[in-house]
Parts: C-alpha cells; structure tokens; sequence
C-alpha cells in the first residue's frame, strides 16, 4: 500500500509550523501512528504534511502549582513512565500504558492521539475523567478547551484550522485519591472495544467524588455522569455500573454488536470502579 504523492515539510519553529498551516489545507504529522496508516489506505489524500518532529519545545511534562503540563509531542511512552505523572497524574500515566505496543508508545504522542479522536482512542476516557484542559494555539492566538467539550464526534474535535494541540493540563490528583483504567482491548488493533477510566475520592466510608470516562463504547468518549451521581449519592457499585451507557448509542460492529458493548461497558466499569475504590485512601 502506497500513499499518493504529497509535499513533506519539517520546519524548526513553532512559528514556522503555525504559518505553514494558517491556510488549513495541510496536514500536520506528529507520531505517525494513525496518519500514516490512513494515508497508506489514501483514507487520507493531503497534499503536503507538515512534520513537527523537529519544533523544540512541544514535548516534556512538568507540574506546577497543582496542574500537570503534558506538551503534544510527548510520547505514550514518556507519560507511561514518567516520575511526574505517575505521582501527579497516576492515571493518565496507567492508561498511556495500555496503548498499543511498546513500538506504538515509544513513537506516538499524545497531541497526535488528541486530535485524532479516535472513538475507541484509551486517552479521551482518562482525559475526561481527570477534567483536564486542552490547550490549543494558532498563528493568531492561544486558546484553552475542556475535554469535556474538545471530543466532538468520531474524529471530530474542537480544533479549528489552522490549530494544534499544544499541551494537555490536568489538574494533579490528590494522593488520597483512588484511579484504575480498564479496557477491553481488540485483539487485533489494540484499540479499545471499551474502556472505561475511573477517579474516586473518599470522605471516611463515603464517595465524595466520583469522575467516569468511558471510551470505545460511542462516536466519542463521554463521562458517565449518571453513574458519578449515584455513587456521590450513597449509591452501590453495582447500581452505578447498570446506568453506564443510559442515553448513549453503542457502536455494532463485526467484532461487538452494541448490546455486547453496553454489556462490556457496565461490566468493566464496575470492575474499575472497584479498583479505584480500594486504591483511596
């Protein structure tokens, strides 16, 4: 499989990178990992790519006053292992872990990850659930987005042409807080045909808080909020995990049918649910 005939362009700058695509009708390249394979199948036909492999200064993660900066060309690999994200961010850090292979997460980053939005994609799931900030910057300006209101549809966000990813915020976790990521993987993509990401915070033998991220199950990744609300209200496990999925329409495909999905859903919510319960302190 052979792409068709496109420009290839490496600028050196951020501001060289942002003038190559004010015009919208470039296609950035980040890791590779989802362009590449699209434009071997010419699903994807651009013209000319822009690579931002060598603009300094979009990758590295830091924390700082309690939010945790994670730059689009940060590979999985890096936030799987980094020393900040696994005492900040630990479940950001579970869930990278669970993306591909270890060729996967050595190349692809999480900005490429983020605006391709792809439905069974593991990191909107934890973004949602950790209620993290989407930064995003033109030629023209800086602008921050909820991820709550970044995943639009299936490959669908909110960046605007002529936009990158240029980092990820997420407001660092408290250390009483319990996280778990569970996914069911395809066997073979390795995309999720479910996952569900979980945050939990006790108040004695009360959930004080409760944030769910489910991917994979929709044409994009959602927060289960009636099953957040049941648990905030005393409620079961068992009473949350049933109402995942209320509302939404599950993806059928060859490999799940959409009531095989929802019933995936709700099983693995409960099962990271419980996970996330007994790791709160």
């Amino acid at each position: 499989m052979i792409p068709q005939t496109f420009e290839y362009t490496a600028p050196q700058t951020l501001e060289e990178a942002l003038g190559l695509i004010a015009g919208g009708d470039r296609k950035i390249l980040a890791g590779g990992m989802s362009l590449i394979p699209l434009m071997k199948l010419r699903l994807a036909t651009p013209g000319e790519v822009v690579d931002l492999g060598r603009v300094s200064g979009l990758n590295g993660i830091s924390e700082n006053g309690g939010v945790v900066s994670i730059g689009a060309m940060t590979t999985h690999h890096a936030i799987e292992t980094s020393r900040v994200t696994r005492a900040h961010c630990p479940l950001l850090a579970e869930t990278a872990g669970h993306i591909g292979d270890v060729q996967v997460r050595n190349v692809g980053t999480l900005g490429g990850a983020v605006a391709h939005a792809d439905p069974a994609a593991d990191y909107p799931a934890a973004l949602l659930a950790l209620e993290a900030q989407i930064k995003l910057i033109s030629a023209q300006a800086t602008r921050s987005v909820a991820a709550s209101d970044f995943f639009l549809d299936a490959f669908t966000t909110a960046l605007e042409p002529g936009e990158i990813v240029l980092e990820v915020e997420v407001p660092a976790e408290d250390q009483s807080e319990g996280y778990s990521y569970e996914k069911v993987p395809h066997p073979a993509s390795g995309f999720a045909v479910v996952g569900i990401a979980a945050r939990i915070k006790k108040d004695g033998n009360r959930i004080a808080m409760a944030r769910i991220g489910v991917t994979g199950m929709g044409a994009h990744a959602f927060r289960a909020l009636a099953a957040e609300k049941v648990l905030e209200n005393g409620g079961s496990v068992a009473d949350a995990a049933a109402t995942v999925g209320d509302g939404e329409t599950p993806n059928s495909d060859l490999y799940a049918s959409a009531d095989y999905r929802l019933h995936l859903a709700r099983v693995h919510a409960a099962r990271a649910l419980a996970t996330a319960i007994s790791r709160a302190s």
